[in-house]
């Protein structure tokens, strides 16, 4: 009975572990194209399902609170497309330094560059209780930021240009992000009274479609033709995703916990995965129109394709650490997340060795 109530609790990690092994074991079921059609019922089907469900689960004057937070939305626009980047460059001018591939150089700095994902920072807010629609309006306005903003920078830290279908991308984003959350809000309101009493579970919900997520993801990476790279420079690789991702969630905590800064524990939250997460669904459709031509996509394509995986792994690792902050501060009690990250990031660390089970067949797979 312990046993099954300990699976219970932990079902998310677990079903993490499962989706991964059978991502390595038949790639091909979730890859583009594949019996799933992921770029049907991830693009579209799963995205517009969690938002859909964040806009009938969330009380609409939560969500027009959140709207008019506007130092939370000016520093997670900052961080994410000003500091984020150029924190990037200053970081890969010591690493130039060293042996690694440029390529994969220039491939970190271009998911410096990317704007944050509709989907992963949001699922982990709602799941953690952080400020969902605050993560919910960053997460979609800075995609559409993104869209203009992205370009740019590429331009500006690789000297790449090229024209970018905007029409096309910000429809997408507003019939998938936009529709889904408005109907979601109309529908709230036919079903408040029934919501309030039988409170469905939502958060296992978006943890589901998350899954799918992740599945998919990993379906990806390990049946990318035209990557050929060695185990070490991908180990480095990954090591050097972590610690960023690890880094900066610590410097947004630093910077939103600080004595007048004005931000909620719920705010935190909302920040820290806002700030740090990139999007994958946006990244690889730019890199294959600014950098098309260009012999390297490929290796400049593996830092993102490692990091949107690592991002939701960390998150979802760190979940329970940061929802047991939240809670203490809701006590009243005087938290301490610093110090509680700092002794969690080497636990965390420790599921590089495990990712790297996945990643060394990964590799003979992607060539």
């Amino acid at each position: 009975m312990a046993l099954f109530a300990r699976i219970r609790k932990e079902w998310f990690i677990i079903g993490i572990v499962l989706v991964i092994t059978f991502a390595k074991l038949e790639p091909s079921v979730g890859v583009k194209g594949g019996p799933l059609k992921p770029e049907i019922t991830i693009t579209y089907i799963a995205v517009s399902a969690i938002f859909f469900n964040s806009g009938i689960s969330l009380k609409t004057e939560e969500l027009r609170s959140a709207l008019l937070h506007v130092r939370l939305h000016l520093f997670v626009q900052f961080f994410t497309l000003a500091f984020f980047p150029v924190a990037i460059w200053l970081i890969l001018k010591l690493l130039a330094l060293t042996s690694i591939n440029q390529w994969l150089l220039k491939g970190l700095q271009t998911v410096g560059c990317m704007p944050p994902p509709v989907s992963s920072a949001v699922i982990l807010t709602k799941a953690v209780g952080g400020n969902e629609a605050a993560a919910i309006f960053n997460s979609a306005f800075g995609s559409f930021l993104g869209i203009m903003v992205t370009p740019l920078l590429l331009l500006l830290f690789l000297g790449s240009s090229s024209s970018v279908p905007f029409s096309s991308i910000f429809s997408q984003l507003f019939m998938t992000v936009v529709v889904p959350l408005i109907v979601g809000q109309v529908s709230r309101h036919f079903v408040k009274d029934w919501l309030e009493r039988r409170k469905p579970p939502f958060g296992a919900v978006s943890s589901c479609v998350l899954l799918m997520i992740i599945y998919t993801t990993f379906c990806d990476a390990f049946s990318s033709p035209g990557i050929h790279l060695d185990r070490f420079s991908l180990v480095l690789v990954v090591f050097i995703i972590f610690s960023i991702q690890l880094g900066f969630m610590l410097l947004t905590f630093l910077f939103t916990t600080r004595k007048r800064s004005g931000f909620t524990p719920a705010d935190t939250v909302a920040v820290m995965f806002c700030s740090t997460h990139k999007s994958l669904t946006l990244g690889i459709p730019m890199l294959k129109i600014v950098f098309e031509g260009y012999e390297h996509l490929s290796l400049i394509s593996v830092p993102l394709l490692i990091y949107h995986p690592a991002q939701i792994l960390l998150g979802s690792v760190l979940m329970p650490t940061i929802k047991s902050w939240m809670i203490t501060r809701q006590r009243g009690t005087d938290g301490a997340l610093a110090n509680i990250l700092s002794q969690e990031a080497s636990g965390a660390l420790k599921y590089l060795n495990a990712i790297g089970m996945y990643l060394g067949p990964a590799r003979e797979a992607l060539r």
